[in-house]
């Protein structure tokens, strides 16, 4: 899918090129809330290794219960460039994540901005 093409790195790829941003019109209704945010992790007061684990488990579960679209809060820092802002989008780029993160963005502001993250999560095969 064209949508999926890798990202160069942006303000509007949080990813830094580590994988590749949510297709615009469907972070719009994200955002929007046309599609539903099914759950919302916050990664604040979490050291690195366990905001992984958290956030792993956490996923696999909202995908499980066949979640589109989850809301990941993991603050700014303290000058903008927080530890888990910054390594979030890496561990969601991750190949053990792949038949499970469709893409991920900037959350809007009402839903906190650059401290979070939209992840469009891909279906779960049928059967």
């Amino acid at each position: 899918m064209a949508s999926e093409a890798r990202g160069a790195g942006s303000r509007s790829d949080p990813l830094g090129g580590e994988g590749f941003p949510i297709e615009p019109r469907r972070k719009r209704r994200i955002a929007r809330e046309r599609d539903p945010i099914g759950a919302r992790l916050d990664l604040h007061g979490l050291d690195q290794d366990r905001a992984r684990g958290v956030l792993e488990r956490f996923l696999a579960r909202a995908w499980d219960e066949g979640f589109r679209a989850v809301l990941v809060i993991t603050g700014k820092g303290v000058q903008g460039d927080g530890v888990l802002k910054r390594r979030t989008p890496e561990w969601l780029a991750a190949s053990h994540l792949a038949h499970i993160v469709a893409g991920i963005s900037d959350a809007a502001r009402h839903h906190g901005g650059e401290g979070a993250l939209y992840v469009a999560l891909k279906r779960k095969p049928r059967g």
